[in-house]
């Protein structure tokens, strides 16, 4: 099949998020903790999060247009602060039950059944059941005027990860942290090989 603009303009509006987000293949799923000034904490997936720089290590996430109320948005903004918490199969289903639109006094910790999880330091709640997770502290917010929607840029400033995920050369073990495409679908991660720093063949003789 070929899809062109023309054809792209005309699907139904659904179908075309489907098909946007699962064009690019699967992409990390990370559940965004907040919190607001009143104290109350939020809960939301997103599969837009991005890898942006290792010094600072930056994490760069995309918000949809602030056309309704964003409660994650907005907590972000208020505080500064926001964790990222990996979702693995044990809580798939609570994770994605965290898209639905809950009222702003309703917590979607509350909602779906996940504990919430605090550091001292740190504002943004964090996820207990997820293994790996870490926080952030706010950079800039770049505004992608084309479609009205935000990328967000966080520092890292503190993460959590079980012993046994961490290699002494930096590797993070995520082999049980799921990747998503569209609205609804999910994948397990699997390595397929690890290979060698890649550099210019020398030449031949």
């Amino acid at each position: 099949m070929i899809f062109d603009t023309t054809a792209i303009a005309a699907m139904d509006k659904l179908q075309r998020v489907q098909f946007a987000t699962t064009l690019p293949g699967p992409k990390p799923l990370c559940l965004v903790g907040t919190r607001s000034l009143a104290g109350r904490s939020n809960l939301a997936p997103f599969s837009s999060v991005t890898h942006l720089g290792s010094n600072p290590i930056l994490i760069g996430m995309v918000t949809r247009p602030d056309t309704v109320e964003r409660h994650t948005l907005r907590n972000i903004l208020e505080t500064q602060s926001w964790t990222l918490n990996h979702v693995t199969e044990e809580f798939v289903a609570q994770a994605h039950q965290c898209s639905a639109r809950y009222p702003e006094e309703t917590s979607e910790f509350e909602a779906t059944g996940l504990t919430e999880h605090h550091h001292p330091s740190i504002t943004a709640p964090f996820v207990l059941e997820s293994p790996i997770r870490f926080a952030l502290k706010l950079e800039e917010i770049i505004d992608i005027t084309s479609n009205n929607t935000k990328l967000v840029v966080g520092r890292v400033c503190f993460v959590e990860i079980p012993d046994e995920s961490y290699s002494p050369d930096g590797t993070v073990d995520i082999s049980r942290s799921l990747a998503s495409t569209a609205l609804d679908t999910y994948f397990s991660i699997q390595e397929v090989s690890r290979l060698p720093y890649a550099k210019p063949a020398p030449p031949t003789p």
